[in-house]
């Protein structure tokens, strides 16, 4: 006879307390975490309820943002402007793919509040200049004292005093806090905190963006020359996300530009990237004619359990999945095999 499965002496107590009707429990748990140690056992997943929360929607996101603005007003000493929350939500949404909401727009604020109090806790640029007059009245006093001219030397030492003791003050003040106006954090913070996590430039994402989808393809054609059709369509579609028709689920756009080596499709993404994302370097490019084998289609959805290629490093659509701008570029996609298409497909249903 096989020996039941060990039960963990807590989870069987935890149990039979759930079926007793004795503990009344509230937990919280990923959808992966649940699968692995809830689901598998049949006994304890009867006990409980699985109420599925997903991921709040920017509107949501700024209401909780909202209600968290008091409390890191006061821990941070500084005022949030609406438009930061506003900004924080519409931003993280949009350029931060490897985490949710309101998770990440709430880092932003915080960081950002952060920052403006460091600012705050540096000495200000007059007292700076304090030392600086100091010094050089210091030293204009030693070299007149060097001259044997005293009656300047004096002068040079009352002036020395009066510095000191204005910069004194000043600083009392400063430390105070009685002159200086509560810092404010403004979208502007929220930018440029964005802009350091994902090396956009701060301009990009302050600039208007109706604006700059509706001159979308001025910007697209001062890099390429004629494919009027091309730029076109894609500029509709990305208008139509960024409008919000589409599916939150699936990416910004998925395109083929079909045409002879030399006509600039692989240019056309680099210049998307660079409208979308402030970089050319945000292309991931996959060359598909690496996959064009059996042996090597296997790199693209992993190989299977056991072989020795399990532990490889991901491969470039889990690169693209997990890049904080998902924009890819596949090129010689002729040269893939059937299953190759499949897994390429399926990659395609989450990035661009």
């Amino acid at each position: 006879m096989r020996a039941p499965p060990k039960v963990p002496s807590t989870r069987r107590a935890s149990s039979s307390q759930l079926a007793r009707g004795e503990l009344q429990t509230i937990g919280a748990t990923t959808l992966d975490e649940y699968r692995k140690y809830i689901e598998k056992d049949a006994a304890l997943e009867r006990r409980f309820q699985p109420v599925q929360v997903g991921e709040p929607t920017v509107e949501h996101t700024i209401e909780i943002l909202k209600g968290l603005r008091d409390r890191y007003e006061a821990h941070h000493r500084v005022s949030i402007t609406d438009g930061a929350m506003v900004a924080a939500a519409t931003l993280a949404d949009r350029y931060i793919n490897d985490r949710f909401l309101p998770d990440k727009a709430i880092d932003l604020i915080d960081e950002a509040g952060a920052r403006m109090r460091i600012r705050r806790m540096t000495a200000p640029p007059d007292l700076r200049e304090f030392d600086e007059k100091i010094a050089d009245a210091r030293r204009e006093k030693e070299s007149a004292i060097d001259a044997q001219d005293f009656e300047k030397a004096a002068s040079l030492r009352d002036r020395e005093k009066q510095l000191v003791a204005q910069r004194a003050e000043r600083e009392k003040q400063w430390r105070s806090g009685d002159l200086d106006v509560v810092a404010e954090v403004d979208d502007e913070q929220i930018a440029e905190v964005l802009g350091n996590w994902t090396g956009i430039p701060v301009f990009k994402l302050t600039e208007e963006e109706t604006t700059r989808l509706l001159r979308m393809e001025d910007e697209l054609h001062k890099r390429i020359i004629g494919q009027e059709d091309a730029v076109r369509a894609v500029s509709k579609a990305i208008r139509r996300t960024r409008a919000g028709l589409k599916d939150p689920k699936r990416p910004s756009g998925s395109f083929i530009f079909a045409g002879p080596s030399g006509v600039g499709k692989t240019e056309l993404s680099k210049a998307l990237a660079n409208f979308l994302f402030g970089d050319d370097d945000a292309l991931i490019q996959i060359d598909m004619g690496e996959f064009h084998d059996r042996f090597t289609a296997s790199r693209l959805f992993g190989a299977p359990p056991g072989t020795s290629a399990t532990k490889r490093a991901a491969s470039s659509p889990r690169r693209c999945a997990a890049s904080r701008s998902p924009w890819c570029c596949s090129t010689r996609s002729r040269r893939l095999t059937r299953r190759s298409t499949t897994a390429s497909c399926r990659c395609s249903r989450t990035v661009a």
